[in-house]
């Protein structure tokens, strides 16, 4: 899910995306729909304007969420933490069940 919908159009995305894994799906909204998920999962989001002026970056949380079958957040998975944590959370999940 994009958080700058204003440069991320969803063509950009469909070409962007597939590049981590063909499985993935890019998401946009218009800005108000971005700013209340940014709100809502509690996301860090900051432009950064580049040297020159004319550029920026994103500045932003990094991280998954897994959701239950009812849609619930049951894990936020920080990038690069490694599988050993997110197994141990998924099999905790798994037992409590």
């Amino acid at each position: 899910i994009t958080v700058d919908p204003a440069r991320d159009t969803p063509a950009l995305l469909a070409s962007y995306v597939p590049t981590f894994d063909a499985r993935f799906l890019g998401l946009a909204g218009d800005q108000a729909a971005t700013d209340k998920v940014i709100k809502e999962f509690k996301l860090f989001v900051q432009k950064v304007p580049a040297k020159d002026g004319k550029n920026y970056s994103i500045d932003h949380t990094a991280g998954s969420y897994v959701f239950d079958p009812k849609g619930h957040i049951r894990l936020f998975v920080r990038h690069g933490q490694g599988a050993e944590p997110i197994l141990h959370d998924v099999r905790a999940l798994l037992v409590a069940k």
